[in-house]
């Protein structure tokens, strides 16, 4: 298993973050000097940069480099988020979108490792909004991802 995101503030940096705790391997694309809304993405994420500083190239390449796509929000999807869906749907790429105003926090763990398993998914792209947007959703991502029983590990922190 292998987690993988745009580094974004948020679902992003949540999802690297819960990957790095759970000792599970970490990466993806982030666009040309490490760019987030709160600058330079840290060099402790293992994240390659694209030649292009386009966000959603970076998107595009996650979602290609990944079996599939979990995006993560509270209330419909908008903007990037919505933008990574209709990429992941346009390359028939698995995405699971689970929003958290209409999904127990149970409900979605079980919901996740079905699907994972569904679809053996062994890296992982994880999505949703930027921090600046959702304020909630980085903590909301990283303890959901906490409570995975991942597929390799088959084990819970």
């Amino acid at each position: 298993m292998k987690i993988i995101s745009g580094g974004q503030t948020g679902a992003d940096r949540a999802a690297l973050d819960a990957a790095i705790r759970l000792n599970i391997p970490h990466g993806g694309w982030l666009p040309r000097g490490r760019r987030t809304e709160e600058g330079s993405l840290p060099s402790r994420y293992r994240l390659q940069e694209l030649p292009s500083a386009n966000y959603r190239d970076r998107t595009r390449q996650n979602i290609l480099d990944s079996d599939g796509t979990l995006i993560v929000s509270f209330g419909p999807l908008t903007g990037g988020s919505a933008l990574t869906e209709a990429l992941a749907i346009r390359h028939r790429r698995p995405c699971l979108h689970i929003d958290l105003e209409l999904w127990q926090p149970e409900r979605a763990k079980k919901a996740i490792e079905q699907w994972l398993r569904d679809h053996n998914i062994e890296t992982l792209n994880v999505a949703g909004p930027r921090a600046s947007g959702e304020p909630r959703i980085y903590r909301a991502v990283f303890d959901l991802l906490l409570q995975i029983s991942w597929p390799e590990t088959d084990e819970t922190p």
